[in-house]
């Protein structure tokens, strides 16, 4: 089996406070979320769970802060926003009671790392496109990162979101460019 390449940066630590920007795409490219049209995406049903998935994070994880995202016909695009004090500013620093023990959101929460928390998307997002029907469904291995260092990096990245369904036509994850289009 090929080696694959590390992505991440050695040595750093990615469940500490900062935004990170991600790119996950479905497995040999296949269409399998939608189509842009007229320079806007339109979801289909995968695409709708894919979409609900990601808002799945910041409810499931109160240190995890949502940004600009967008879901394209083969892959999405998002910005995560890591604070590790967020849950004490969400729940106002107040102690709460944690129930029985069966309740497990309320108690205190380990940091997970970006690759922890695209983990559980990839996961949770899977699991609910197959229970929807599309049973061939797969994400590709791994994902595309980049820690935004400064506040002129996060700009330019969420203008990046915002115009990709319009940039479709050129974009380099556009199968229609090379001519072979695939669906799932």
């Amino acid at each position: 089996m090929k080696d694959r390449k590390k992505q991440r940066l050695p040595g750093f630590n990615y469940s500490t406070d900062g935004a990170y920007f991600v790119t996950v795409c479905v497995q040999n490219m296949q269409y399998c979320f939608g189509n842009v049209e007229n320079e806007t995406m339109a979801l289909n049903q995968t695409g709708k769970i894919v979409d609900h998935q990601w808002n799945w994070i910041f409810e499931q994880y109160a240190y995890v802060h949502r940004d600009e995202f967008v879901v394209m016909p083969n892959h999405v695009h998002g910005i995560l926003h890591i604070a590790e004090n967020g849950l004490a500013t969400r729940t106002g620093g107040r102690n709460l009671d944690v129930g029985n023990g069966r309740d497990r959101s309320l108690q205190a929460q380990k940091i997970k790392t970006i690759s922890e928390l695209i983990g559980a998307f990839k996961t949770t997002s899977s699991k609910m496109i197959h229970l929807a029907g599309q049973t061939d469904f797969k994400w590709q291995k791994s994902y595309y990162d980049r820690v935004l260092r400064n506040e002129r990096e996060l700009h330019l990245t969420r203008e990046y979101i915002v115009n990709n369904p319009k940039a479709w036509e050129l974009d380099k994850n556009n199968p229609d460019i090379n001519g072979n289009k695939l669906f799932l």
